[in-house]
C-alpha cells in the first residue's frame, strides 16, 4: 500500500512539474498576464504570433459604418453627423500630398503605434462602402454616355 501511495505522489509531483514547466514563458504583473513577455501593458500581452480559428471583436461603443451609405442616400446620418464623403478629386489630391487614404495612418504611424484591430476594421469597411459608392456612380455615368453615343451613332446612319 505504502508503495502504492508513494507511486501516486510521485505521478502528482512529476505532473505539476510538468505543468509548471509547460508555462514557463507565461507571467502576471499587477493582475495582467504576459505569454512571451515579464512586462504585460494589457489584461493579455502576447510577444509573438497568435493561432486561431476565429476572433470575435465586439463593437461596444463603435459604430459600424452604415453612416457612409446614410449620408450618401438620406443627406446625413444619425449614425455619424459629422461624416461627409470626399469626392474622387479631394481624395485623389489628399491621397497625392499625404500618400495615404484620409483617416487611415500613414506606414510610418503603423510602424510606430501599431494597429488597433477593431477600429481598422471598421475604418477599412467605410473605405469600402465609399469605393462601392464611387463605383455605383461612375457605373451611371458610364451609362449616360453610353446612352449619349448610342443616340449619336443612331443619328449618323
Amino acid at each position: 500500500m505504502k508503495t502504492l501511495l508513494f507511486i501516486f505522489l510521485l505521478a502528482i509531483t512529476i505532473s505539476s512539474c510538468g505543468a509548471q514547466n509547460s508555462f514557463r514563458n507565461m507571467s502576471e504583473k499587477n493582475g495582467k498576464i504576459g505569454i512571451g513577455t515579464k512586462q504585460p501593458d494589457e489584461m493579455l500581452t502576447v510577444k509573438g504570433k497568435i493561432h486561431a480559428q476565429e476572433v470575435i471583436v465586439d463593437l461596444k461603443g463603435a459604430v459600424a459604418p452604415d453612416y457612409v451609405f446614410e449620408t450618401y442616400y438620406d443627406g446625413a446620418s444619425a449614425l455619424a453627423p459629422d461624416y461627409i464623403m470626399p469626392t474622387l478629386q479631394e481624395l485623389a489630391t489628399y491621397i497625392e500630398a499625404n500618400h495615404h487614404l484620409p483617416k487611415v495612418p500613414s506606414a510610418a504611424t503603423l510602424s510606430e503605434e501599431g494597429l488597433e484591430l477593431k477600429k481598422m476594421n471598421l475604418l477599412l469597411l467605410e473605405k469600402i462602402e465609399e469605393l462601392t459608392l464611387y463605383t455605383i456612380q461612375q457605373q451611371e455615368q458610364l451609362e449616360v454616355l453610353k446612352n449619349r453615343l448610342s443616340i449619336l451613332e443612331k443619328k449618323d446612319k
